[in-house]
């Protein structure tokens, strides 16, 4: 019998599993998707609080995660995370919100420093995670502490609560359907693959509510373009134009990436919810705990470490 069953096997729920496992919890992870197929697996991924509210809380959530990343990249090949330099366009200093003064090598770039079309941009260092190899060391990690995970689809969390005293539910865009909650809606991201022709810094220009983005980012053995924002698209498959245009626009920026062989194509649901990260607990059936961990769009690597603390004080 386990104390704890979280429900969904992507990063918050990885994250938020391995935290109560070490605080003594006999854990469980019920997931539909193995984690190389869930949206965690797709995303770039950038430490930036991006596509998230309430803002009062995710500056916490996210220094706390900034933390944890920054003490994982001693072991870059074990865990997936680095820290590389790298620039936000569109960005000047007194912009950014009260967070932002704990970032690493934060700085306004002269205007010599941009490349062209950029008005602004700041300059930092920040975790980059390879999300493959973040995942696998989150498994190993949880493992380690004694729990495991369960490839298992449900139809209600009414399920788990039969199976454990305390349920974290952690679906992602799968909270739509299974709690149910309308307000969870996906933002669809397609990034291109590409043979890394010597790109050793990221960059990112991306409005908030704008439908396409340019960022590249150097991973171990591709570098990763992107990318678009959908509102409202489900779909999975690969929009052959937009790929098309995504590569033209980091091309833009760095020359050399117009050349570079494409080695593939991904697609992920970035899981918006119109009220922002739900994270709360209530009563679940016959008196079970039910803790909600879900909705964090754009930021789920980001928030991941300080809102599985947060989901762990909630599971009593």
């Amino acid at each position: 019998m386990s104390d704890v069953i979280v429900v969904g096997g992507g990063v918050i729920g990885l994250t938020t599993a391995v935290v109560l496992a070490e605080r003594g919890r006999r854990v469980r992870v019920w997931t539909r998707d193995p984690a190389p197929a869930t949206a965690s697996a797709v995303a770039g991924a950038l430490w930036w609080p991006y596509r998230i509210e309430p803002e009062a809380l995710v500056g916490d959530w996210s220094l706390d995660s900034l933390r944890v990343y920054e003490e994982l990249a001693s072991q870059p090949e074990t865990t997936g995370v680095r820290l590389v330099d790298g620039m936000q366009a569109g960005v000047m200093l007194d912009e950014l919100g009260w967070w932002a003064r704990d970032l690493p090598k934060l700085r306004q770039l002269a205007p010599d420093e941009l490349p062209a079309g950029c008005s602004s941009a700041v300059g930092l260092r920040l975790p980059l995670i390879d999300m493959p190899v973040h995942l696998a060391w989150l498994r190993s990690r949880l493992a380690a502490a004694g729990s495991a995970v369960e490839i298992r689809g449900i139809v209600s969390l009414d399920e788990a609560a039969a199976r454990a005293p305390v349920v974290v539910n952690c679906t992602g865009i799968g909270a739509r359907d299974l709690v149910p909650d309308d307000g969870v809606t996906p933002v669809r991201g397609q990034l291109v693959l590409v043979e890394n022709p010597g790109v050793d810094t990221w960059f990112v220009a991306a409005e908030g509510t704008a439908t396409t983005a340019t960022y590249f980012f150097p991973q171990p053995g591709r570098l990763v373009l992107g990318g678009t924002a959908d509102e409202g698209c489900w779909s999975l498959a690969s929009d052959p134009a937009a790929a098309a245009a995504i590569v033209g626009r980091c091309a833009r920026i760095r020359p050399e990436i117009a050349d570079a062989k494409v080695i593939g194509h991904r697609v992920g649901l970035r899981p918006v919810r119109t009220s922002g990260v739900r994270l709360e607990a209530g009563t679940g059936p016959s008196g079970s705990r039910l803790v909600h961990n879900y909705g964090h769009g754009g930021a789920g690597v980001t928030v991941a470490w300080g809102c599985a603390r947060a989901a762990a004080d909630l599971a009593g």
